[in-house]
This record gives C-alpha cells, sequence and structure tokens, in this order.
C-alpha cells in the first residue's frame, strides 16, 4: 500500500479507503489509486483485512458440481450479483453427500465467507440445524425445506405440479404417475401436493400405486420407473421430480420397450441441456435459474446487513416448455410459456 501511495501521490488512508470503500474519495484521485493499483499488481490480503473489518466480502457457496444439472447457469448468476455488490465467491462442491456437505461447509467457513449459499444434500438436516442454531449467515439454494428456520429461495412448486398435470389430463391421459422426491424437502412434499391438486382439478382419482421415489438421482428415477411398470394398471403418462430423476425414468422406459410420447409420455421439473437432444424432447418446467441465484445473493446480503431479521421464503414460477414427450399434439414444436394458468406471482414468501 506504501508502493501506491507513493506512486499515486496520496496517503495510504487514501488507498485504503478506496481499496476497501470505506469512505467516498474524490474522482481524479481514485482514478490515480486505481491506476497505481493496476501498474503495481497489488491486491491485498483479504484474511489480514479481515481481521481488522471482521469480514472478507466474501460468499461460500457450498453444491454439488455432479447432481445440479444447471450449476454452470446457475454459479454465473450468483457471481454476478455478488461481484455487483463487492463480495467474492468461493465455491465447496458438496458432492450431493451427508458428508461431502459437511465437509464442504467446514472448509469454506475455515476461510472466514461472510456468509454462505447452499443447496442441500438429499437426507441431510443437522448441517441446516447447525447453521440456522449457530446463526451462521445462510440460504437455502433450489431445495428449499420450511422445517429449518433459514433463508431460502426456490421454485415454486405446488402450482406448477399441478400444472403438468393439467397439462397431461388435457391430452387425454387419465393414468397419470408421479415420481416424488426427497421426502423431507420441502420442495418435494409441495409437489405431490401439487400434484394431489392437479388430479382434483382435472377429475381424476388419487392412486397410491402411481406415486413412487423418495429421492433425487438418476438410480432414484430408474427404480421408481420399474417400480411403476410393474402396476397392473400401468400409467400412460409419469411427472418426474427433478432433471436427474426424468433421465433415469427415460432410460428405463425405453429399456421397456416403451416409445416415448406414443407408449408412455414423460414430463418433469428442471430444465436439462439434453431435453433437446432426444426424441422425442422432454417437456419440462423449467426453473429460473437465473433469478434464483441473484435472489439467493440478495437474501444473504439482507441477512449480514440485519441479522435479527425474520427468515424468508421466496418462490419463483416456473415455465413450461413443451415438447413431444408428452405426447401432445403440438409435439413437433417447442413451446415455452409461463405456467401463469396455475402459478402465483413470480414472487412469493411464506
Amino acid at each position: 500500500m506504501e508502493d501506491v501511495a507513493k506512486l499515486a501521490g496520496v496517503s495510504i488512508s487514501t488507498v485504503s479507503h478506496v481499496v476497501n470503500e470505506t469512505r467516498p474519495v474524490a474522482g481524479a484521485t481514485r482514478d490515480r489509486v486505481l491506476a497505481a493499483i493496476e501498474s503495481t499488481g497489488y491486491t491485498g490480503n483479504a484474511i489480514a483485512r479481515s481481521l481488522v473489518t471482521g469480514g472478507t466480502k466474501s460468499i461460500g457457496v457450498a453444491m454439488s458440481l455432479l447432481a445440479n444439472p444447471h450449476l454452470a447457469q446457475l454459479i454465473h448468476a450468483i457471481e454476478a450479483e455478488a461481484t455487483a455488490a463487492g463480495y467474492t465467491v468461493l465455491l465447496g462442491d458438496t458432492l450431493d453427500t451427508e458428508d461431502g456437505e459437511r465437509a464442504a461447509v467446514r472448509k469454506l467457513q475455515a476461510r472466514r465467507v461472510d456468509g454462505m449459499l447452499l443447496t442441500p444434500a438429499p437426507g441431510d438436516t443437522s448441517t441446516l440445524e447447525q447453521l440456522a442454531r449457530t446463526g451462521v449467515p445462510a440460504v437455502l439454494v433450489d431445495r428449499v425445506s420450511h422445517k429449518i428456520k433459514l433463508d431460502q429461495v426456490g421454485p415454486e412448486n405446488i402450482q406448477s405440479t399441478s400444472a403438468l398435470v393439467s397439462h397431461l389430463a388435457g391430452a387425454g391421459h387419465r393414468r397419470i404417475a408421479f415420481i416424488s422426491g426427497v421426502e423431507w424437502m420441502g420442495a418435494s412434499e409441495e409437489r405431490t401436493l401439487g400434484y394431489r391438486l392437479g388430479l382434483g382439478r382435472a377429475g381424476l382419482r388419487w392412486d397410491s400405486n402411481l406415486v413412487a421415489g423418495g429421492g433425487a438421482t438418476h438410480e432414484d428415477g430408474v427404480l421408481a420407473m420399474r417400480r411403476l411398470l410393474t402396476v397392473p394398471e400401468r400409467p400412460t403418462a409419469v411427472i418426474t421430480g427433478n432433471g436427474a430423476m426424468t433421465a433415469g425414468a427415460y432410460r428405463e422406459a425405453r429399456a421397456h420397450g416403451l416409445e416415448i410420447g406414443r407408449d408412455l409420455s414423460i414430463a418433469g421439473h428442471d430444465e436439462v441441456d439434453w431435453a433437446e437432444l432426444v426424441t422425442p424432447g422432454i417437456t419440462t418446467m423449467a426453473h429460473p435459474v437465473d433469478e434464483i441465484g441473484r435472489t439467493a445473493v440478495r437474501l444473504l446480503l439482507a441477512r449480514l446487513a440485519d441479522p435479527e431479521r425474520a427468515p424468508e421464503t421466496v418462490l419463483l414460477a416456473p415455465a413450461l416448455t413443451h415438447r413431444g414427450s408428452c405426447g401432445c399434439a403440438t409435439q413437433a414444436a417447442t413451446q415455452t410459456t409461463p405456467a401463469t394458468q396455475a402459478t402465483p406471482a413470480a414472487d412469493t414468501t411464506d
């Protein structure tokens, strides 16, 4: 900082104010300091600065690099929003397992991150409960759980799942099955509720034999579809709870010699990269990934500014992306429309 100050012709304290944004600095002076920083390659010491300021201006992100089909898009949105607020992002891979999640959270905390964004691993509540109990600023992203008192943001699930049922019922299906997600997660419970709501709206009867799942992986989708195909009066359409299980269900149906869109219709939550690469393409309820990422950062910054504020849950409306896997008459075209017929406003809280 001494070198930068000498080069710019200012005091060390002025360099500090520019670097740490602790006090307004005149534009011309600020430009000289930034030019000096550029020429010297000065980066500062974030950890040392944190000992003085009490923060590192960094956000930890704990997610699975493999299990999240839209991770790159989500991270891009998170980093863009964080950078605009003057924060850097550190990423920890949870491997989508309980042990991996605990390890990732510990590593990020050891880096003295100011707060954390976390996509919970299936089956793990202990890490979330510990974060809530110890007051660590944290936001759950994509997978929400209303049993945990933390800020969280994810897709709206009840009305959007009901809309998928209505879409399939409108195509003439009367045996519509559902592959659910991890039982303890709020999203899974909401989608199951939305499935039942959609059946009621379509005048269809609930049949427990047409519900399978309890997981989140490709293999869970395989096993769930395998069981559904053994039902005496098998379903003519299946709704899946996430992209990984859609892939598993699709694979298993094809392994049984079924033609998707004709012998069996499939529609699922999550827009996946391969949805348009298979024939027919997969009808999905596409989640607003960019807005989920940006909203997660905003919630975390609000928590850092006011640690005592009540936990907030934000649910954002997905949009139906219509392709051929649902077997509708317009299956040749790809149509993306908001699920407005059954979905509330895009920004809702509870």
